[in-house]
C-alpha cells in the first residue's frame, strides 16, 4: 500500500481534534502502512510537537506567508513535496473543500469527498463509506488508489485516537516546498458576535432543530435547559425562522462547540450542523423520525416527538 498521509489543522497553536481522527481513518486503510502528518503554518513548532505525539512522522512546513490557512498556497507546497501514488487525508471542512479537489487534480490522483468511513482496502482498491440525501443513505463506494488518492474524511464520524503516545520525529520541508506565492491574499478575520449566551463556553447544550414545529414551543427547551443547568442551542433553520439569534447556531457556518452532553432535539443531524460539534460530547438524540441520520452519532437514541417528551424529561429532571 502506498504512503499515507494527514492533513493536520490548527488555530492558535492548537490542533485540531480531526487529527485525532485521521490516524484511525489511515489505519483502516492499512494497520501497517506509515502515517505522516503535515503541518503547515507560520510558527508551527508547538503544533508539530503535539501532532507527533499522534503520528510517527511530521513534516513541517513553515512560511510566514502561511500565517492564515491559504488552500491555494498550501496546495502549491504540498505538490512539491508529497510523493506521487500516495494516500493523502484532509478533514472535510470548508478549508479542506478548498484544498482536496484541487490538490488531487495537481497529484493526478482519485479524489473522494465527505467520507464517513473506511472498510478496509483491496490491493489498491479503497472500500469508503458515504452518505446521501442528508446521511438518510449510506453509500459502499470504491475507490482506486492506484496511481494516489486524496480524502476528505468527515470530522466526528470516526471515534478519535486519543492515545498521544506516538512520540513520533519532526523533518522540515519547508526548503522543499518551494515558491508558494499566490494571488489569494488574507485580509483580516471578522470574529462572529457573541449573544447573551456564548454556547462555545456551555458545557452541557439542550438544542433544538425543525422539530420544534413553532416558536411558541421554544419555552419547552428553556425548561429543560433550565432545570438541566443547560444552555439552548439550535439548528439553522430556527435561526433563519429568526426565533432565536445567530450565535446560538451549532454547525459549520454557526459556532463550533465541544459540550459534555449535547442534547439534539428534533435534529436530523446533517453534516452541516454535526461539524459544529468537536470533543466527542455524549450525544443524546431525540426524533420522531427512527433513520434519521443523528440516530447514527448519537451514544443515546430516543424515537419520540420532542413535543411530547421534552415536557416529561423536564418534570423528571426536576424531581
Amino acid at each position: 500500500m502506498a504512503q499515507i498521509f494527514a492533513y493536520i489543522i490548527h488555530k492558535d497553536g492548537v490542533i485540531d481534534d480531526s487529527a485525532m481522527e485521521l490516524i484511525v481513518a489511515a489505519k483502516k486503510i492499512d494497520p501497517a502502512a506509515p502515517v505522516t502528518a503535515i503541518v503547515a503554518g507560520s510558527g508551527v513548532d508547538a503544533v508539530c510537537t503535539e501532532a507527533a505525539s499522534i503520528y510517527n512522522e511530521v513534516w513541517k512546513i513553515d512560511n510566514a506567508d502561511l500565517a492564515y490557512p491559504n488552500a491555494e498556497a498550501i496546495r502549491k507546497a504540498l505538490v512539491n513535496i508529497i510523493p506521487k501514488g500516495s494516500i493523502t487525508l484532509i478533514p472535510h471542512n470548508t478549508f479542506g473543500m478548498d484544498l482536496g479537489p484541487g490538490l488531487s487534480i495537481k497529484l493526478d490522483a482519485a479524489y473522494a469527498a465527505d467520507v464517513v468511513d473506511i472498510e478496509g482496502a483491496d490491493g489498491n482498491t479503497l472500500k469508503l463509506v458515504r452518505q446521501e440525501y442528508s446521511g438518510m443513505v449510506s453509500t459502499h463506494v470504491t475507490c482506486d488508489a492506484s496511481d494516489g488518492a486524496v480524502i476528505t474524511i468527515r470530522p466526528g464520524s470516526l471515534q478519535p485516537d486519543e492515545s498521544k503516545s506516538a512520540g513520533g520525529n519532526v523533518t522540515d520541508k519547508s526548503g522543499d516546498a518551494g515558491d508558494i506565492g499566490v494571488n489569494r491574499r488574507f485580509i483580516e478575520v471578522v470574529e462572529a458576535e457573541v449573544g447573551d449566551v456564548d454556547i462555545t463556553k456551555s458545557e452541557v447544550l439542550v438544542s433544538i432543530g425543525r422539530g420544534i414545529e413553532d416558536e411558541e414551543n421554544l419555552e419547552i427547551a428553556n425548561d429543560l435547559a433550565k432545570a438541566m443547568g443547560a444552555d439552548v442551542s439550535c439548528s439553522r433553520p430556527i435561526v433563519d425562522a429568526k426565533w432565536l439569534e445567530k450565535s446560538r447556531q451549532v454547525g459549520t457556518s454557526g459556532q463550533t462547540v465541544s459540550p459534555k452532553v449535547y442534547m439534539a432535539c428534533g435534529i436530523s443531524g446533517s453534516f452541516q450542523h454535526m461539524g459544529g460539534i468537536k470533543g466527542a460530547p455524549f450525544i443524546v438524540a431525540i426524533n420522531k423520525n427512527p433513520k434519521a441520520p443523528i440516530f447514527q452519532l448519537a451514544d443515546v437514541g430516543i424515537v419520540a416527538d420532542i413535543l411530547e417528551f421534552l415536557p416529561e424529561l423536564t418534570e423528571a429532571v426536576a424531581e
